[in-house]
């Protein structure tokens, strides 16, 4: 059974590992715990069975206006079977005051967050691969 939580009560470095998939230098599980506890909202999908999280959404805000969802990911083995659309539920609904929900995504990303009523936009980014560590 999977459980949402917005907690990392009993989330440890062993818990939470296999995520930031196809990243040429992934952070790891100990820089997922910091990226969850700097992120102003989150939720977890968590696999009561096996004691480990699935699935992940983070956003980032000001608190006033503007929210960035910052990531959404689940583990490949966990995908297909509605663990991201709940998750982007509960992000969507912790967030629905704001005047503002951003993201990027890859173009193939487009048709899944357009079911939320997102649309299409243009951006602009930085990616300082040289700054990007595991540790």
């Amino acid at each position: 059974m999977i459980k949402y939580v917005n907690s990392i009560e009993n989330i440890n470095e062993d818990n939470i590992k296999g995520f930031f998939v196809g990243w040429a230098n992934p952070p790891s599980s100990k820089k997922h715990l910091e990226i969850l506890k700097g992120s102003t909202y989150f939720w977890l999908a968590v696999d009561e069975g096996k004691g480990k999280v699935v699935g992940f959404i983070t956003a980032i805000s000001d608190k006033i206006v503007s929210s960035y969802i910052t990531f959404l990911e689940v583990l490949p083995e966990y995908r297909n079977i509605g663990i991201g659309t709940e998750l982007f539920k509960r992000m969507k609904g912790t967030l629905e005051n704001y005047y503002m929900i951003d993201l990027i995504c890859d173009e193939k990303l487009v048709g899944f967050y357009r079911k939320f009523d997102m649309f299409k936009s243009q951006g602009m980014i930085i990616r300082n691969l040289k700054k990007q560590s595991g540790e």
